[in-house]
């Protein structure tokens, strides 16, 4: 799709073409109703139920709103609008004629969204039950996999089914295969023949795979869901009478090298194939207790600047797939950074404060599992301090300017208690304990330093930065660095980051995005999928797909 116009992730549900979003007390609604005509390109119809980029940056955008509008929300149901379907998954003909890079995009982002639904479970209380009351297939079974649950109606034909190793030639693409396992815990075997079929598992046999957690008969089954929603509800703390904050929309100016917006700004030298990141820290007087912070809602600076910078990161990894090094700066006063720091720790129980901080999580994991190179450069009028550290600790690399000479000009970062674990990667671990491989010696060094400001020489002798150059050095060394780097294959890149960026443990998460980045990568490319006579050319053409029969 590299025709494709340029993406814009915001929405608002009175622009909705495929959700619609209902509340009643602790329980909200979220049905799926897809226009089949509401693509977000030409070229392909949504029947079915079939979804596209365009239904996830709906159903993020509906998440969001349930997590800081509706605070008394506890269970989300996902659920359908269409007679004997729930979701089809991708739309296939929408991925016959993406791109490669469209394709792994779609992807990665929906991955993201569903992760978030099990992040926002684990965190801040938010619990998701799939009521699946028609056909679940790929796609649309993994979002219901994200769900604390599943409910299938037993109607004799309503199944679930991870149908594209056979129909398409390719692998599920949004961690169906390693929730099957990890999460549900599939036996083996039995997820073989799950996976290799096409008509799927229903009834009595989808739960006694552990496909599903519970069925029920049509004449029951809103009452069972209903009933199982309102047990979830009970085991969340979200308040009842808390007061929702308006995600109102982000103030933004898009130019054709540029995307500015109050607390971030991005400019692209094309040239260069970069992109310099600018970071803002919070100015004047911000709300220190819980009354200013909801008096302030949506512009409440931590939210705000969580909001710009995810816009801008996934803006930039769609809109802008030659850009392929960015630079991350910051600009401000620390001590502002290290106050919002404070705040964010003393409020941290605080519902609004606990979605602020998901969001930043969740925002700087997307920084992580970006395919570009992420260099931070620290100079003068930085302040990478506390939260704002995490930035420059989720780069492949970082260049501090040394000023032995002039103490005040020098820039310095500050290690904060955040970053001791207040943001996780999706590996569990901490960027500074993923940095050290958790080593008790290092580890304690950086903690014992912590509060400090560092300058360059400091922050190197404990391992903080990659690079201490001095300012006769600073423009030829990072001049040289990026361009070596903007040289380099963006493939090899690519494949050496994601390895290099998770050596920390193992879990579900990372999997799946491995197994995403490797696997499904490499089948995107593949004749069986999308030569000529691909499968996933030929669907829906009434011709067969014509393999190469070559194991590789």
């Amino acid at each position: 799709m590299s025709t494709a116009p340029r993406v814009d992730y915001q929405t608002h549900p009175s622009q909705y073409k495929h959700w619609k979003l209902s509340f009643d007390g602790a329980i909200a609604t979220l049905t799926a109703d897809f226009d089949e005509n509401g693509g977000l390109a030409p070229g392909y119809k949504l029947k079915l139920n079939s979804y596209d980029l365009g239904v996830d940056i709906e159903l993020n955008d509906a998440i969001n709103r349930i997590r800081f509008e509706h605070p008394e929300v506890r269970t989300v149901v996902v659920t359908s609008a269409k007679e004997k379907v729930f979701c089809s998954g991708a739309n296939i003909f929408m991925l016959g004629v993406s791109s490669h890079g469209w394709k792994v995009n779609f992807c990665k982002f929906t991955n993201e969204t569903r992760n978030g639904l099990e992040d926002s479970s684990a965190h801040s209380g938010l619990k998701f039950l799939a009521a699946v009351n028609g056909a679940c297939a790929g796609g649309g079974y993994e979002l219901a996999l994200a769900c604390d649950e599943i409910i299938l109606v037993d109607d004799r034909s309503s199944a679930v089914s991870l149908p594209e190793v056979p129909l398409l030639g390719v692998l599920p693409g949004t961690g169906g295969l390693t929730r099957v396992t990890d999460k549900r815990h599939v036996r083996h075997d039995l997820a073989d023949i799950f996976c290799t079929t096409t008509e799927g598992v229903r009834g009595q046999k989808a739960k006694d795979w552990r496909l599903v957690d519970d069925i029920a008969k049509p004449a029951v089954f809103a009452q069972k869901v209903r009933e199982r929603a309102e047990q979830l509800a009970a085991q969340s703390d979200r308040p009842a009478d808390g007061r929702g904050v308006e995600l109102v929309a982000l103030q933004r100016r898009v130019e054709a090298d540029a995307l500015h917006y109050d607390h971030v700004s991005v400019n692209i030298d094309r040239a260069k194939r970069t992109a310099t990141f600018v970071v803002k820290a919070p100015a004047g007087a911000q709300p220190a207790d819980v009354a200013g912070i909801e008096a302030a809602g949506a512009a409440w600076y931590p939210l705000a600047l969580a909001r710009q910078l995810e816009d801008a990161i996934l803006s930039m990894r769609t809109n802008e797939l030659d850009i392929g090094t960015w630079l991350i700066t910051t600009q401000g006063d620390a001590a502002a950074v290290l106050a919002m720091d404070a705040v964010l720790s003393a409020h941290a129980s605080h519902w609004l404060v606990r979605e602020t901080i998901g969001l930043l999580r969740r925002t700087f994991s997307r920084l992580d599992v970006s395919s570009r190179s992420l260099f931070a450069l620290i100079e003068p009028g930085s302040c990478f301090a506390g939260s704002f550290l995490e930035l420059a600790l989720a780069c492949d690399r970082s260049y501090h300017l040394a000023l032995p000479d002039d103490e005040d000009q020098a820039p310095k970062i500050t290690v904060g208690e955040a970053n001791f674990g207040l943001y996780p990667m999706v590996t569990g671990q901490s960027r500074l304990g993923r940095r050290f491989y958790d080593e008790a010696a290092p580890m304690e060094a950086v903690r014992a330093a912590a509060g400090r400001a560092l300058d360059a020489d400091a922050a190197f002798a404990l391992g903080l930065v990659t690079s201490n150059p001095d300012d006769i050095d600073w423009a030829d060394e990072v001049r040289i660095a990026i361009e070596e780097r903007v040289a380099m294959s963006p493939d090899a890149l690519t494949g050496m980051e994601a390895n290099l960026r998770f050596n920390g443990p193992e879990n579900m998460f990372t999997r799946i995005f491995g197994r995403l980045t490797a696997w499904q990568n490499w089948i995107f490319q593949r004749p069986n999928a999308v030569g000529e006579y691909g499968a996933l050319k030929v669907y829906g053409k009434g011709n067969k797909a014509a393999f190469d029969w070559n194991r590789v």
